[in-house]
């Protein structure tokens, strides 16, 4: 009768649990995998976080919203500002234990509240939001001593001769500035579902759409501001206003394009034969 092979259960076990925690070493302390290239909006929430006091930290110094903008519509969030105030109330509920914490939060504040957001932090009033200028220390300057110019005879012309007169010399003037975008079309239409509303879209020439682009609209007593991308699920280079009926307003590009004509929220019949308020779409593109 063949022998039969005796299998030892207990040291099966043992050497599939000896494999697996040489398996777990190997991957997590000898050759742990690492990412390159992640993108902003495949950041973990913790992470995130970080990213979007970087953000504010960077606008704190530099006072650039556009490219704080750009930075946020990276993450592709329905609503960045928003979501610099829920982050900045997260880190105020959690507590604060340093003063870098606090700087972030007070730089996260100042970001999202240029937009009109809130939330809980700056709700707290413990933060001081205004930023001093620091006063420039004098640079010492070496005097040079003052030489007395020596002294010059003035010559006489001759008589019957008429002395040169001076030329006055040509001052170049500035060239006036040059638009970076055109306005190409501003059609209408009506609509109830969306009455009253101008939509902006800035493109490139060819094809493409650019983000982070200000744009101003202004009315008779007021103006505001805002920018491009913000709403990616319409385009990146889309952006949109909405008006009061019987108010008329202006759009632009500040610096970059020219005005647009007056565009007036009257009333318009849709479609479906509902009265509603006329919108606009503004399009502006790169020469």
């Amino acid at each position: 009768m063949a022998n039969r092979l005796r299998i030892s259960w207990v040291a099966l076990l043992l050497g599939l649990i000896a494999g697996l925690a040489l398996g777990l070493v190997y991957a997590w302390v000898l050759a742990p995998v690492v990412e390159y290239n992640t993108l902003p909006y495949q950041l973990d929430p913790t992470a995130r976080a970080q990213y979007l006091a970087a953000i504010s930290l960077a606008y704190r110094a530099d006072s650039d919203l556009g490219r704080a903008v750009e930075r946020l519509i990276a993450l592709r969030l329905p609503d960045p500002f928003q979501a610099l105030a829920d982050t900045a109330c997260g880190m105020f509920q959690d507590g604060f234990q340093s003063a870098a914490e606090r700087n972030a939060i007070e730089a996260m504040i100042v970001l999202y509240r240029s937009q009109g957001r809130s939330g809980c932090a700056d709700q707290s009033g413990i933060f001081t939001l205004n930023q001093s200028t620091p006063t420039p220390l004098p640079t010492a300057i070496p005097s040079t001593p003052t030489l007395t110019p020596p002294a010059t005879k003035t010559s006489t012309p001759a008589p019957g001769v008429t002395p040169p007169t001076a030329v006055p010399l040509h001052t170049p003037t500035t060239p006036p500035q040059q638009n970076e975008y055109t306005i190409v079309n501003i059609p209408t239409f009506c609509s109830t579902a969306a009455p009253g509303v101008i939509e902006v879209y800035v493109q490139l020439p060819g094809s493409g759409e650019v983000p982070g682009v200000e744009i101003r609209v202004s009315w008779d007593g007021g103006e505001d501001h805002f920018f491009t991308g913000l709403k990616p699920e319409r385009g990146l280079g889309y952006a949109d206003f909405q008006m009061e009926a019987n108010r008329t307003y202006i759009v632009e590009l500040p610096g970059r394009s020219p005005r647009s004509t007056p565009l007036t929220a009257g009333p318009c019949t849709a479609e479906d034969g509902q009265r509603s308020t006329i919108s606009y779409r503004v399009i502006f593109r790169r020469l």
